[in-house]
C-alpha cells in the first residue's frame, strides 16, 4: 500500500519538473533576468515547488541545459548518423541538432555567455561531439570528408558554426530557416563534402 501511495507523488513530481523546465525555457528565452517566482508562475506551481526541485537559479539553469542537450542527442540519434552515405548522414545530423538549438537558441546563447566558452562549452557538447566524431572518422575512411582537416578542428567548427547561426537568429539578423540552411551548407563545405 505504501508503494501505491508513493507512485502518484512521483508522477506529480515528474509533471512538476517538466512544467518547471518548459516554463523556464520559455520565460528565460524572453527575459533572462526573470526570477524563480516568474518561472513558478509560468509553470503553474508555487515558488516553493520550484525550490523543492532546484535549490538555486544555477541548479535550474543546469537542468535546463541538460534537458536541451538530452533533446538534441535524442534528435541526433533519431536521425541515424551511422546509416547511409557520410555526407547525407552529416546533413541529417546537422539538421537534427539545429532543430533543438533553434528552439532554444536565445536561451542557450545567453546561458553559455554567462558561463563562458572554451572548455566548458566543449565539455557541454560532449555527447554530440562523440556522435559527430564517429561520423567524421567514417567519412574520412570513405574518402568523402577532407582527410587533411584534423578531426578536432572539424568538430569544433560544427559547434562554432551552430552557435554562430543561433546568435544570428537571436539577434534577428536571420530567420531560423535561413540560419539552418546556411549552417548546413557551411558545414558541408568545411568537411569538403559540399
Amino acid at each position: 500500500m505504501a508503494r501505491t501511495a508513493q507512485r502518484p507523488r512521483r508522477a506529480d513530481a515528474e509533471r512538476s519538473i517538466a512544467s518547471i523546465l518548459d516554463a523556464a525555457i520559455d520565460v528565460l528565452s524572453e527575459r533572462p533576468e526573470a526570477s524563480m517566482e516568474d518561472i513558478a508562475g509560468a509553470a503553474g506551481v508555487s515558488r516553493q515547488t520550484v525550490y523543492a526541485h532546484y535549490s538555486s537559479r544555477e541548479a535550474l539553469l543546469d537542468a535546463v541545459s541538460e534537458r536541451a542537450m538530452a533533446q538534441a542527442v535524442a534528435a541526433i540519434d533519431a536521425a541515424e548518423p551511422e546509416r547511409g552515405a557520410p555526407a547525407e548522414a552529416l546533413e541529417r545530423l546537422v539538421a537534427a541538432s539545429w532543430q533543438t538549438l533553434e528552439r532554444h537558441a536565445r536561451l542557450l546563447e545567453r546561458m553559455q555567455a554567462q558561463r563562458g566558452g572554451g572548455e566548458h562549452l566543449h565539455a557541454f557538447h560532449g555527447p554530440i561531439l562523440a556522435r559527430l566524431e564517429r561520423l567524421v572518422r567514417r567519412g574520412k575512411r570513405a574518402g568523402v570528408f577532407d582527410r587533411r582537416q584534423p578531426t578536432p578542428w572539424l568538430l569544433t567548427t560544427v559547434i562554432s558554426l551552430s552557435h554562430a547561426a543561433a546568435a544570428e537568429v537571436s539577434a534577428g539578423r536571420m530567420s531560423a530557416p535561413e540560419a539552418g540552411d546556411a549552417l548546413r551548407r557551411s558545414v558541408l563545405r568545411v568537411f569538403g563534402a559540399g
